[in-house]
């Protein structure tokens, strides 16, 4: 099912990796109560990849104020998406 309560998730220096990004962009598709996500962390190593799923979910999602994924490996594309 889907969390309803859930609404700040830190995931610094976790290693998530474009495979966690996508996965994390996934379930930010259906969440209704996420307000503040924070990825920000070299070692989370999220790309171009991983910052398109999560833009794509963002056009959806309508529950997330806060993103924070700087210190990753966003390129051009990423960040075009993400904008």
């Amino acid at each position: 099912g889907t969390n309803t309560s859930l609404q700040y998730l830190n995931l610094h220096d976790n290693e998530i990796g474009d495979k966690g990004a996508i996965a994390i962009g996934r379930g930010l598709g259906t969440n209704t109560s996420l307000q503040t996500l924070f990825l920000r962390s070299s070692s989370n190593k999220i790309g171009d990849e991983g910052a398109n799923s999560i833009a794509n979910a963002l056009a959806t999602n309508t529950s997330l104020k806060a993103l924070n994924l700087g210190a990753n490996n966003i390129g051009v594309e990423g960040a075009k998406a993400l904008a």
